[in-house]
């Protein structure tokens, strides 16, 4: 199966979350849109850049010079102080986000993930997933990401490195000549200051000579170096998507529609779907759920949403969907929505769960769900479904199809 890697990258990530963290308490300059840099005790001359805005690049402002010089390059220079707390709150709050995606995630860095979205994408395409994931970081949190889409964590981190900020871009492997062979040869991820020089004098000027050049004769000159490099410049990269076990405190998915609803049976279409899809991810991680939420948002982006606490643990599909509709019934009062959302938290790992009596009475619908989760993982999620369920994809591209019970 062919893998579908992400790789989302804060665009200048200290200076905008400082500066989003600013705005949001009331202050009324964007310091993205002035010459400012975020820097150490601007008192010592031995604080250095570590962050600079689009105007102080301008100035010729580089990251990792002293302060003391990067002022004398713009009198105007504006200096703000490093804050790690509010660092740590936004990578956190991008985390939570990707998560909503898939349980596949690494941080390589407090500003960049991987996303293995290989068993994840739910019949959607990938690039329409990246888009998505590049609006929501906007809309609710005030900076902008570069998201890479390839076939391997290499070729993700380099397209995300391509033209920024803001930006999605693709990085396939029928993409490599004309897109990163081109490329300087110290553009390609993983190559050290000292290498470049030495390639250089070699006559290896872009990816593409390195990609081009004979593999023997690169080990004979590198070593074992030689031999990643010629990998990287070729596209090859097997490693994956490396994952700490952390049990995470829900699981959820919610779609942005095409067009607003206000027939609770359309609404109530999107939540079979969505049920669907959630349920699928707490038994892929063998995980049962406790509480069911289900969020609406109006036309006026006015957000509500209303839980429910189970008496039991569970990760089947019937029980869950039962709750949800009820939440749904409760909570929908006619207005216009345009986006629905599920979720569901008290998540623990499955043989904790004790043996209760709803075990005992479903059993059919264990296997029911157990065989359509074999199904799935052997054909693809988007050719397996329910009679009864449409695709939130189907949903998202407006198509006009009926479900019927």
């Amino acid at each position: 199966m062919e893998r579908y890697i992400l790789h989302v990258d804060v665009n200048n990530a200290f200076l905008s979350w400082t500066a989003v963290d600013m705005l949001s308490k009331g202050e009324k300059i964007d310091i993205r849109q002035i010459p400012s840099i975020i820097g150490g005790d601007e008192e010592r001359r031995s604080g250095i850049v570590l962050a600079k805005s689009p105007i102080a690049k301008k100035f010729g402002i580089i990251t990792g010079e002293p302060i003391y010089f990067a002022k004398k390059k713009c009198a105007s220079l504006e200096v703000f102080p490093d804050n790690f707390k509010v660092y740590n709150y936004y990578s956190d709050c991008l985390y939570k986000l990707l998560l909503t995606y898939t349980d596949k995630i690494e941080r390589f860095s407090i500003d960049e993930c991987f996303m293995d979205m290989t068993e994840y994408l739910m019949g959607r395409d990938i690039k329409d997933i990246a888009i998505e994931i590049n609006k929501k970081v906007k809309e609710q949190f005030g900076f902008t990401v570069n998201i890479g889409i390839a076939n391997n964590k290499l070729l993700a981190k380099m397209a995300s490195d391509f033209e920024k900020p803001d930006k999605i871009h693709t990085l396939f492997k029928d993409e490599i000549e004309t897109k990163m062979w081109p490329l300087p040869v110290s553009e390609l991820f993983m190559l050290g200051k000292k290498t470049v020089p030495k390639l250089l004098n070699l006559r290896i000027k872009t990816i593409g000579d390195l990609a081009k050049t004979d593999l023997t004769f690169l080990v004979k000159k590198f070593g074992k170096h030689g031999k990643m490099m010629w990998d990287y410049a070729n596209g090859i990269d097997n490693e994956e998507v490396c994952t700490k076990r952390e049990l995470p405190k829900s699981i959820g998915n919610s779609v942005t529609l095409p067009k607003d609803f206000n027939n609770i049976d359309d609404i109530y279409n999107v939540i079979v779907a969505l049920t669907d899809q959630v349920t699928f991810r707490l038994r892929k991680h063998d995980l049962v759920a406790s509480s069911i939420s289900v969020q609406l948002r109006t036309k006026d982006f006015e957000d509500f949403s209303h839980q429910k606490k189970l008496s039991y643990s569970t990760s089947s599909t019937k029980d869950i969907l039962k709750v949800s509709k009820e939440i749904l019934n409760e909570m929908y009062n006619g207005k216009y929505i345009r986006l629905i959302g599920l979720s569901v938290s008290g998540l623990k790992p499955k043989d904790e769960e004790q043996l209760s009596i709803f075990d005992l009475s479903d059993n059919k619908q264990d296997k029911l769900d157990k065989t359509l989760d074999e199904l799935k993982n052997k054909f693809g999620y988007s050719l397996i479904s329910r009679a009864s369920k449409l695709s939130v994809d189907e949903y998202v591209k407006g198509k006009e199809n009926k479900i019927k019970d």
